[in-house]
């Protein structure tokens, strides 16, 4: 799978087991919606670990344009940056790739589960690098 993306099998794997092995990663599972039927119920993907980097920041070079087509009417602070690692081996089935569109379920240090909307997402050498909407539970 790397070598078709044009990636170097040796730092994506060491970049995947240090997502993996990493203090600060957190469980979490991945789910897909059906993109035929947006009632059905979403495909578990499986667990993975997801190591939060930061709020997301809009590249310097964006214009205002380019902010309100990437932000929406989503407020900005709810956007944050992540590693995120399928924690099946990638030759089995159970392996896959998070993908935009994706929902997260990351299970906090306190047990509580925080979704997440994986808004957009690519992968090179150093990981699989996220950008994820946090979902506010309306009470």
């Amino acid at each position: 799978m790397c070598l078709a993306a044009g990636l170097d099998p040796e730092k994506r794997q060491a970049a995947r087991q240090a997502v993996l092995g990493h203090a600060d990663a957190q469980d979490c599972s991945l789910y897909r919606p059906d993109e035929n039927d947006l009632d059905a119920e979403e495909e578990d993907l499986g667990d993975a670990r997801i190591l939060f980097t930061g709020p997301f920041q809009a590249p310097a070079e964006w214009s205002a344009q380019d902010r309100e087509d990437y932000f929406g009417d989503i407020d900005p602070s709810a956007f944050v940056t992540a590693l995120i690692e399928c924690q099946a081996e990638p030759a089995s089935r159970a392996f896959y790739l998070a993908d935009a569109g994706d929902f997260v379920a990351v299970v906090t240090a306190s047990g509580e589960v925080q979704m997440f909307y994986l808004f957009d997402c690519h992968e090179d050498d150093d990981g699989l690098h996220c950008v994820l909407v946090r979902e506010d539970e309306e009470d």
